[in-house]
């Protein structure tokens, strides 16, 4: 049986555990993980917690909405076993009719047909290899820009706070992208949860003299390293400190049964630049639906 759980009602407990074994796990789906992005979140569940599909929501001006959160790229359905497309369907028809919008990723196992879906690509590296093999797969300008930034002697350091990785991203990259689709009060509240669990690494390159050129967020679960989120200076671009530091990711955790993922980019730029890691592509799907009628 298929139900629609309020948040006060969902057993976290159970809910969780169903993440933690779906053959499609990941870190979006966790309870905590949702709760710093998206507080207002609904469940539906099948039977006993076998399978769930978490619903961020929210209303305004009366209408009640599903949305996908920031700093989460994909959801949908997550199961312990086979999802097929029934599944998938009847899930769906599971959302309560007062939701008027519905406008979510589904993860990249999630395959279904429906005339309100377009494909999204992702990126990511298998680091099952050694470090030798994978880099074979890097394009010669990738090798290139790597060796360039080692001859500038860059380093890198962890640091615990995020602040200055914002201020970076806000005073190089604010005016042209725009700081409104970024919510930073959420994202240091889910990097709090995150270090509370042992699961992120907060890296800044710096140059010979000490100088921050940049730097990333790096999230680190059973299954995958995910690049949450990153910020560079002109100088860093120049120095090509974020090829120096996603390398040392990644040769750092090579012959594991780790996944690389560069969460893609809509931007032909930022995707050119992950394939020159060797990452492939991986296809997941938006839905989007309007019940105004």
């Amino acid at each position: 049986m298929i139900k629609y759980l309020l948040h006060n009602e969902i057993d976290f407990v159970k809910y969780d555990q169903c993440i933690f074994e779906s053959k499609n796990s990941l870190i979006y789906g966790y309870s905590w993980y949702l709760n710093c992005v998206a507080p207002n979140w609904d469940v539906i569940v099948l039977n006993n917690y076998e399978a769930v599909m978490p619903l961020p929501n929210r209303k305004k001006y009366g209408i009640n909405y599903i949305f996908q959160p920031s700093w989460v790229q994909q959801l949908g359905v997550f199961s312990k076993d086979i999802i097929d497309k029934n599944l998938i369907n009847n899930f769906l028809n599971a959302i309560p009719k007062k939701f008027k919008l519905i406008d979510i990723n589904f993860n990249s196992e999630n395959r279904f047909k429906h005339k309100n879906l377009s494909p999204k690509d992702n990126f990511i590296l298998n680091l099952n290899n050694s470090y030798k093999k994978i880099r074979l797969n890097f394009s010669q300008g990738r090798k290139s820009n790597i060796n360039q930034a080692k001859r500038f002697e860059l380093k890198i350091e962890e640091y615990n706070e995020i602040d200055s990785l914002i201020e970076v991203f806000v005073n190089n990259k604010g005016k042209e992208i725009g700081n409104l689709i970024f919510n930073f009060e959420s994202l240091k509240t889910l990097v709090h949860s995150l270090q509370l669990a042992n699961k992120v690494k907060i890296l800044y390159v710096k140059s010979q003299k000490d100088e921050l050129l940049g730097g990333a967020i790096f999230i680190f679960d059973k299954n995958r390293i995910t690049y949450l989120f990153s910020a560079l200076k002109k100088e860093g671009r120049k120095k090509q400190a974020m090829s120096f530091l996603i390398n040392y990711i990644i040769e750092s955790n090579t012959n594991s049964k780790l996944i690389f993922d560069f969460e893609g980019s809509v931007i032909n730029e930022i995707a050119q630049f992950f394939k020159s890691f060797g990452a492939t592509k991986e296809v997941y799907y938006n839905f989007n639906h309007k019940r105004f009628i």
